[in-house]
């Protein structure tokens, strides 16, 4: 039994190993292979074909491992019963130190994997934009455009600068939030208070 445990284990970390990999490689490069990603993660293709019998198989993973943290930190950040601009820093402040890691799901969502990260992407989508109703309903947040077209332009723009690669460094999440919260219509200086005022 310990042996049948520390095996399991093992190709856990290995299963874990190939997607932190993954997520690091096709943030590069959208078209990585699979063998690209075998020979970054160190291991030989038949070992990520036996986790992913394909590509899309990698890509729905990764994808449905994004939407469960991202759900986790935009559910706990909307159960504060906050007023929903500020709701929106927490979140972003929240999911900020990962976004850069799932900026490839917007690239590939674009591709030939479109439909299914969609659809695997749908319930984040359906919080984003209940958040932006819950503001526009307040009168907090702009109404020129429907709440789920306008949660996905702002939370858009949050993994644009995410995904920057200036020679300055990066924006950060201060810029991001900011930006996304001026998307949202929010006065220029209560989004700077907002963020600046963040402990």
């Amino acid at each position: 039994m310990p042996a049948e445990s520390s095996r399991a284990r093992s190709m856990n970390e290995t299963r874990d190993r190939i997607l932190d990999v993954a997520l690091d490689l096709l943030g590069d490069n959208p078209d990585a292979g699979m063998g690209d990603i075998a020979a970054a993660a160190g291991v030989v293709r038949r070992t990520v074909y036996g986790h992913f019998p394909s590509r899309l198989d990698l890509v729905r993973t990764l994808t449905e491992r994004a939407v469960t943290e991202m759900t986790t930190v935009l559910t706990e950040a909307n159960a504060s019963h906050s007023e929903a601009d500020v709701t929106w820093v927490e979140f972003i402040a929240r999911v900020w130190p990962v976004a850069h890691r799932y900026r490839v799901l917007l690239a590939l969502r674009r591709g030939e994997y479109g439909e299914a990260i969609h659809g695997l992407l749908g319930p984040v989508d359906e919080l984003l934009a209940d958040l932006v109703k819950q503001g526009q309903d307040s009168d907090v947040f702009a109404q020129h455009l429907p709440a789920d077209i306008l949660s996905q332009l702002a939370y858009g723009a949050v993994f644009t600068i995410a995904d920057s690669d200036r020679s300055n460094g990066p924006l950060g999440s201060r810029a991001a939030t900011i930006t996304s919260l001026l998307m949202l219509g929010v006065p220029e200086t209560r989004a700077t208070a907002l963020v600046d005022d963040r402990p």
